[in-house]
């Protein structure tokens, strides 16, 4: 076994089968069929991820997943049916790294989670990034705005360092997709336009306005080092 996974879906055959299949791809796999039952297991056990489904009994997944990520960085996958495009987009502002849509294939999930779970800050040693108040040090995962700690999780983390050690480049979309997130989400970028609003309400000092964080129209994302 690898990385243990907290499932968490009520619908029992989705469960069972799910459980069975990151079994055999090697995950340990340990379930819960609310959201009630998902925050006491998550506060008696630790666990490498969370797969999150939104439609659960009692308290939804949504209240689930911003519960989480006011706790800390634990990786979250959400999952949800495959034309919800207004809960894909609740779910990653309530915190969650990623999404999967329903049916599942237990092969790509596993390769998803994979994927999320590899993902961490990668700096050289002692490696620092400054642009003008903000300060990051990649090598130990921290982020500082005018000397005061800026808390990010570690997807926007992650995202923030490809595009402060791009500097002055702009850093295409596509780029980022497969840098942060580390596979092909063919044309479907609400997973990193939600990411970008979420990073900018951090560090930008005015999140509707940015002059850190610059779209460059058409082409995709760059940080101005002269900033």
């Amino acid at each position: 076994m690898d990385y243990s996974v907290l499932l968490v879906e009520d619908d029992e055959h989705i469960r069972l089968a799910l459980g069975l299949a990151l079994g055999d791809e090697g995950f340990a796999v340990s379930d819960a069929v609310s959201g009630e039952d998902a925050l006491r297991m998550l506060g008696q056990s630790a666990f490498d991820v969370v797969l999150l489904d939104l439609v659960l009994p009692g308290v939804d997944g949504l209240e689930v997943c911003q519960t989480l990520r006011a706790r800390g960085d634990l990786p979250i996958i959400i999952v949800t049916a495959r034309t919800d495009t207004a809960d894909v987009i609740a779910g990653l502002e309530a915190g969650a790294d990623d999404y999967v849509t329903k049916p599942l294939v237990a092969g790509e999930l596993a390769a998803r989670i994979r994927a999320l779970l590899r993902r961490r800050g990668g700096g050289r040693q002692d490696e620092v990034l400054r642009f003008g108040g903000l300060e990051i040090r990649p090598d130990v995962g921290t982020v500082h705005q005018s000397g005061q700690e800026v808390h990010l999780t570690r997807t926007e983390f992650r995202l923030l360092v490809e595009l402060a050690s791009a500097a002055g480049r702009i850093v295409t979309r596509e780029q980022l997709l497969q840098r942060v997130w580390g596979y092909d989400y063919f044309g479907d970028t609400r997973l990193l336009d939600v990411h970008i609003r979420r990073l900018r309400r951090k560090v930008e000092p005015d999140p509707d306005d940015p002059t850190l964080v610059v779209t460059v129209r058409g082409a995709g994302y760059r940080i101005d080092p002269d900033r």
